[in-house]
């Protein structure tokens, strides 16, 4: 019989025990070990069956046992202990207020006491993967956000996560006999989750509500989760005021049609921001003066913080120039197939007169996410283009991705090379103490000492984990034997229950218990499967790889899992082929499939592989942290240069796999030839080296590799050095923006206006007419000094620039004109450019003429080129390249040269 009401019976603690609850709501535990080793004490059994989920196994304690607790002083001095822990790291001093030092934490900025840093961030995203004890994540984006914000917290940031509560989570993961991928969708009460409900004043849940088309109510609930120092709120539209279809919004996490994600997407930024606002109002939080959107599914937040404005006396421009100062956009997607996009009927039903922000035009919401470029659908709603235009400063996720972010968006900076394009890149981190095997710490506390450890693995940047240096080659090799045991141990339990689900009987698997070797080389591949991660390139020659696997001398063994999106027939077919692979009983103790990949899982799989794999169609994975955890536990990269494997690859650390990426192979030519390189760097660099041992057994060249990449390559993959690059070189430059526009209408108006008068007279701006005289080399003898070049110069000249332009209705100060000078490659482009200005020496003349002048100096030999621009100018504007309008000479043919070329 089914239920018809389900609810949660909470254990009552004894008195000395109340504590608990405390440590276990806070989700510091889950990257606090002693914290952890304490839960684990209460009952060691319950808390494997709980699967290391504090709040679940407390609601399984007998009384029995709580009673012997509440009467062992050893223990309660223990939790005493982790009490005093918890509230001494959530209150004392750290990096964020060390860096901007006061007797807040602050100082004074301009000399009036506002403060340099953000009084608090906002950090939406729709999905966080904090622990697996709050399933709310699907894969790498989910986790780095979690990551974000447990960085956050233990550098002190202040800041604010937001994201939805999905009833359903992702999903689970199963394999059917023939290895067909299968979800499962458990049913997750929030009260059984680490969250407490967020009340108003009066003990009543808060609600936030969203207007329908029809008259209708979106409402949801705001759950709160505490990770460490930074709140959570996760809004939960299943809430009984709502009709059926509104309570489905957040079952479960990119699941429905194209309105069911709008609505998700909706409720995301716009009800988000509505429970920020109530969060801060209860519990006394500084209002945000920054607003992070990790990528476009938040991008709905801009339009709430407008209408914000707009009804507080703004004009729609001007609240757009004041949102956008604040607001920080990250894009993780390398391939437009992967953003967003609505149709635009349907996002014009949506922000009618009868429904979200009805004092909004909607023609205003729908331009902002038009595809107004070269090769953009016009009936369509892009939700990134509309995070590029609410955004004043945007960043992809590592350089290689920042680089292809810039060519991907190009068209919305029409006359600009994509190198100019605004948006810049920072390179993901992961969060050491979440995803460093106890082991390895344990290791290196020794040499470094505990509190440096902590400095080390959460500050990032340390040099002191050259202490590491001094571990002899025999502790660290024991290491990498003990993680691997662990691994096999693992694998195999795992491994059984899968077989299990597929219909097997005890009998069918006594094999099980001979799968893996602890001694034998260890390769580690998971991540979610999409095609361009080729979860099967490694079968492309399946004669080849048996010969890897089952090597006399050599052998190698391999750990694979991962899902595929519901909706992705090609991506199951793909854990299909390589799970009828795994199941060949020749290679299976070698090779094997794990179903359900999830952070559980991963912190036990990245410590125990030697070697990390990975291999996608380049350019096409943004960052790839995975191989980032791996390393962060002594693995070495095997991998396509791509994301962050593409800046920080030496051979130090590992091996990089060739990519075949010309032109004129196809994808089976180059699969073919980027597998064939995989097979040959495995058997004639990888397994070699892994087994070249010296008289006492150690591969002495495999562990210095280890070595140099715990202590080289470790802390520049940290979290913590991620967010304090947001910190420094996104949020605090945006909040000085924030100030003054948002703070300061009028400022905001006059920026708006600009921009509006700018628009109006740019077809008017044009550069007419450009002199070049010279002036030799200090002490070359050459007494002319003037003329125009004519096609070379001498290192050390300097030529004389005078440029007319025409302003039209502009003046002087409304722009800035540039000479922009650099290399020239064979189609006589400026590369490596760099931009000067020039000064207004003169006009305007009768004609409407401005002069300029400036100096150029030939500072480099070889192929040399320059040209002039004008570009807007005004003190708020983040770049001249922010407007996306520039003026250049006339192009070759016109009758004037777009530039002079030196060769």
């Amino acid at each position: 019989m089914k239920a018809i009401r389900r609810f949660t019976v909470r254990p009552v603690l004894p008195e000395p025990l109340r504590p608990l609850c405390d440590l276990a709501r806070n989700l510091r535990w889950s990257w606090h070990p002693e914290t952890r080793e304490l839960f684990q004490a209460v009952d060691p059994e319950g808390w494997r069956r709980a699967g290391a989920d504090p709040v679940r196994m407390l609601a399984a304690v007998s009384a029995g046992r709580l009673a012997e607790l509440a009467a062992d002083r050893r223990f309660l001095r223990r939790l005493n202990a982790a009490v005093d822990e918890l509230h001494d790291y959530l209150g004392r001093r750290r990096w964020y207020q060390e860096a901007f030092p006061g007797s807040d934490g602050t100082e004074a900025a301009d000399g009036g006491g506002t403060p340099a840093r953000p009084a608090a961030i906002a950090y939406f995203s729709p999905e966080f993967g904090i622990t697996a004890a709050l399933p709310q994540y699907s894969g790498g984006l989910g986790i780095l956000a979690g990551d974000h914000l447990k960085a956050a917290s233990d550098l002190g940031v202040s800041l604010i996560g937001v994201g939805l509560l999905y009833r359903h989570g992702y999903f689970r993961q199963s394999l059917s006999r023939d290895g067909w991928q299968q979800e499962h969708y458990p049913v997750l009460d929030p009260n059984e989750l680490p969250l407490i409900t967020l009340r108003e004043a009066d003990g009543t849940p808060a609600q936030v509500a969203l207007a329908l088309p029809g008259g209708r109510r979106l409402r949801a609930a705001v759950w709160q989760a505490q990770v460490g120092r930074v709140p959570l709120l996760l809004l939960d539209s299943d809430v009984e005021e709502n009709g059926p279809g509104e309570r489905d919004v957040t079952d479960r996490l990119y699941g429905g049609g194209s309105e069911h994600r709008l609505l998700q997407e909706m409720l995301l930024g716009i009800g988000g921001v509505r429970a920020v606002r109530t969060y801060c109002r209860l519990a006394g939080h500084p209002a945000p003066e920054v607003f992070h959107t990790n990528e476009g599914h938040a991008g709905f937040l801009g339009l709430e913080r407008i209408r914000e404005l707009t009804d507080g006396g703004l004009q729609f421009d001007a609240a757009l120039e004041a949102v956008r100062a604040g607001t920080v956009f990250t894009t993780h997607t390398p391939v437009p197939a992967g953003i967003d996009r609505f149709d635009r009927a349907l996002v014009a039903r949506h922000f009618a007169d009868d429904g979200e922000l009805p004092g909004i035009d909607p023609e205003r919401i729908l331009e902002l996410g038009r595809e107004s470029y070269p090769g953009g659908e016009p009936g369509l709603f892009n939700m990134a283009v509309m995070g590029l235009r609410l955004a004043q400063r945007a960043n992809g996720v590592s350089t290689l991705h920042g680089q292809v972010s810039r060519e991907m968006f190009a068209g919305l900076w029409p006359g600009f090379d994509a190198d100019e394009v605004p948006i810049t890149s920072i390179t993901n981190g992961v969060h050491a103490p979440t995803w460093v095997a106890p082991e390895v710490l344990r290791l290196g506390t020794p040499q470094v000492g505990a509190g440096r450890t902590e400095h080390a693995l959460t500050v990032g940047g340390s040099q002191r984990r050259a202490a590491v240096a001094g571990i002899p080659d025999a502790a660290i090799w024991e290491l990498r034997r003990t993680l691997r045991e662990q691994l096999v141990a693992e694998v195999r339990e795992r491994l059984c229950a899968s077989w299990r689900e597929r219909g097997a009987g005890t009998a069918e698997l006594g094999w099980i218990e001979r799968v893996l070797d602890p001694g034998v080389l260890t390769i580690g591949f998971a991540r979610r499967v999409p095609s361009y991660k080729r979860l099967t390139l490694m079968l492309r020659d399946r004669a080849r790889l048996t010969e890897l696997l089952l090597h006399p001398e050599r052998p190698v063994q391999i750990v694979v899992a991962g899902k595929a999106h519901p909706a992705d027939e090609n991506g199951k077919r793909l854990i299909q082929e390589l799970v009828r692979f795994s199941d060949d009983p020749r290679v299976r103790h070698r090779l094997v499939f794990l179903p359900d990949y999830g952070m559980a899982m991963a912190q036990k799989l990245y410590p125990g592989c030697d070697v990390w794999l990975n291999n996608p169609l380049r350019p096409l994975e943004a960052c790839g942290t995975s191989g980032m955890k791996a390393a962060l536990n002594g693995a070495l990269n095997l991998s396509v240069r791509d994301g962050w494997w593409d800046e920080w690859y030496e051979p130090d650390f590992g091996w990089s796999i060739p990519t075949a990426d010309g032109a004129a192979t196809d994808d089976d030519r180059r699969d073919d030839l980027e597998a064939g390189a995989l097979y040959t760097l495995l058997e004639q660099q990888v397994a070699p080296r892994f087994y070249d041992r010296d008289d006492t057994g150690i591969p002495r060249r495999w562990v210095e590799m280890v070595r140099r990449t715990l202590t080289t390559l470790g802390p520049k993959v940290l979290a913590g050095r991620m967010v304090r690059e947001y910190v420094d070189r996104l949020y605090t430059p945006a909040a000085y923006a924030h100030r003054a526009l948002a703070v300061a209408p009028d400022a905001a108006r006059g920026l708006a206006d600009y921009k509006a008068r700018l628009r109006a007279a740019w077809p008017g701006v044009s550069v007419d007419h450009v002199e070049t005289g010279t002036a030799p080399p200090s002490g070359s003898g050459d007494p002319s000094g003037s003329g125009q070049p004519d096609g070379s110069g001498e290192l050390g000249a300097t030529l004389a620039l005078r440029v007319r332009v025409t302003l039209g209705a502009l003046t002087p100060d409304d722009v800035e004109v540039q000479v922009v000078s650099g290399r020239v490659d064979g189609s006589d482009r400026i590369t490596d450019a760099t931009a000067a200005p020039l000064k207004p020496t003169a006009g305007p003349d009768l004609a409407g003429g401005h002069l300029y002048e400036g100096a150029l100096a030939l500072d480099r030999t070889g192929s040399f080129g320059y040209t002039v621009r004008v570009l807007p100018a005004h003190r708020l504007l983040a770049s001249g390249v922010e407007v996306g309008v520039v003026a250049v000479p006339p192009a070759e043919g016109s009758g004037a040269p777009p530039g002079v070329l030196l060769r």
